[in-house]
């Protein structure tokens, strides 16, 4: 499930042109994740879109497992846009810092793991809120010049507070 490779990079020390075109897809893939957890924090539908490919699997169900809550598996970008943004709009403030991201690369398809701790606050109430660190474990693809997230799924280590802050 978690990337546990023990280096960084694959591509040889002596090949520059294959280190350089490895560093660029790192930062792509990367980038990818930002743009879901950036997309989500300014309510930029475009920017959040953008991190998806159109056939996206988005599964929070063993985050959410963890406090009892059900949310369905989303399937489809335009769905996984819609139903994330539309749950939040209005009703909840967000904050996501990424951290511990580790890559691994084959061809046109990756794996990302990585730790995110995402602060949801009613905006209305900002003392009622939910603190979570989450582990994700991404599958991405290649598209053009850029990566694109296929399939999220989103577990959860530990959370503080209401998690009704998220779902309502």
């Amino acid at each position: 499930m978690y990337v546990t490779r023990d280096r960084a990079l694959t591509a040889p020390a002596h090949d520059t042109a294959a280190v350089v075109s490895e560093l660029r897809d790192r930062a792509e893939i990367t980038d990818a994740l930002y743009r879901f957890a950036l997309g989500q924090d300014l309510k930029d539908k475009d920017l959040f879109a953008s991190a998806f490919a159109a056939d996206a699997e988005v599964d929070f169900r063993p985050a959410a497992a963890k406090w009892g809550a059900e949310p369905p598996l989303m399937s489809g970008r335009d769905t996984i846009v819609t139903t994330i943004l539309d749950l939040f709009a209005g009703r909840v403030d967000t904050t996501h810092q990424v951290t511990n991201p580790r890559i691994a690369i084959e061809g046109d398809t990756a794996r990302l793991t990585a730790l995110v701790e995402a602060q949801h606050l009613l905006t209305a109430d900002h003392s009622t809120y939910a603190l979570l660190k989450n582990p994700y474990d991404v599958d991405l693809v290649r598209e053009e010049d850029r990566w694109v997230i296929r399939r999220l799924r989103i577990d959860n280590t530990w959370f503080t507070g209401e998690p009704a802050a998220i779902f309502g």
